[in-house]
């Protein structure tokens, strides 16, 4: 293995080029801006990671077909709205090339997970998907991360662990794809919430309760789904949600915190400046939880704060206040 192909030029994107191309191997992204392809190839910078020096094995183009031909493996890394689209402008330069999906989200007219997209899109290649507690900015830096590749492929598990983990990167492996993406992809809802609790002054207990309980419910739904419990409780689960939801570092914290500061939905993408799959997701989540009749009442409440008009002080009563249950 020489050759990588990223397709995506965003903060993570760029983070696991970095990681790649310091362990020796030759890194292409794809970016759909010849702006930012020009401050990675000139410059050496990345827009999303300012502080970030690019590697000198790295290099980016808009050229699709550039990029993916005589690759390796591929990593997708775009946001989650725009998967099916770019994944067909790459899809018939594949020879024999592994897919990974590092992506969070979902596809919002389908309902479908990101690997489920690749399913359709890409029946005979082989596929994993990338996820854990992994901010792009500590990623590129060589902070200490573990994370789990996940796909029901032996051939897949082994090779991205064997070429990409390295003391910086511990990888592990999984066969539950379903229960890995949807764990990665629903945590940015939770921390999302967190953003908001912070904003209007709650303190540790309110952040206790919100990340335990929104673990039940991403559990719940991940089980109806067909997900197996016990992976909720691992990186790509429990791990992923801790990161998410206690460090600003975190986009969709900082969402949450621009709706509790009484900022529109618009003006929240203004000021974080890059996608926040939490916003893009939130509808998915709420109409998933209808569709597999489950019980998500965090998931509901910030529909109804960013549709509905609930105020976020308002949303905290209503969920405090719920009928009695046990635990």
């Amino acid at each position: 293995m020489e050759n990588i192909a990223i397709i995506g030029s965003g903060s993570w994107g760029a983070a696991i080029a970095t990681h790649i191309a310091k362990m020796g191997y030759n890194v292409k992204i794809w970016s759909f801006a010849k702006e930012e392809a020009d401050m990675i190839n000139k410059d050496k910078k990345c827009k999303f990671l300012p502080y970030l020096t690019i590697e000198n094995n790295i290099t980016c183009y808009t050229d699709m077909e550039k990029v993916v031909e005589g690759t390796d493996i591929i990593f997708h890394v775009t946001p989650s709205k725009v998967t099916r689209n770019v994944i067909n402008q790459y899809k018939n330069f594949i020879t024999n090339q592994p897919v990974i999906m590092c992506s969070k989200g979902f596809e919002s007219s389908s309902l479908l997970m990101l690997s489920q997209v690749m399913d359709e899109e890409l029946p005979n290649v082989p596929k994993g998907v990338f996820s854990g507690p992994s901010h792009a900015e500590e990623v590129s830096i060589g902070i200490p991360t573990a994370i789990v590749i996940a796909s029901e492929d032996d051939n897949v598990l082994k090779l991205v662990q064997d070429n990409f983990m390295n003391e910086k990167m511990r990888i592990y492996t999984s066969k539950d794809i379903t229960g890995v993406e949807i764990g990665g992809a629903l945590k940015n809802i939770i921390a999302f919430c967190a953003g908001i609790a912070v904003e209007i002054d709650t303190g540790s207990n309110t952040f206790a309760a919100l990340a335990t309980r929104g673990l039940v419910e991403i559990t719940r739904l991940g089980e109806k789904m067909g997900a197996n419990k016990e992976t909720f409780y691992g990186l790509s689960g429990l791990g992923d949600l801790l990161v998410t939801c206690m460090s600003d570092l975190s986009r969709n914290r900082r969402a949450g915190r621009c709706i509790g500061r009484g900022l529109t939905i618009e003006e929240t993408k203004k000021e974080i400046g890059m996608t926040i799959e939490s916003i893009d997701n939130i509808d998915v989540a709420y109409r998933l939880a209808k569709k597999y009749d489950v019980e998500m009442p965090i998931v509901e409440t910030a529909y109804n704060v960013l549709y509905n008009g609930l105020k976020p002080k308002e949303a905290l009563i209503d969920l405090m206040s719920r009928e009695k249950k046990a635990e």
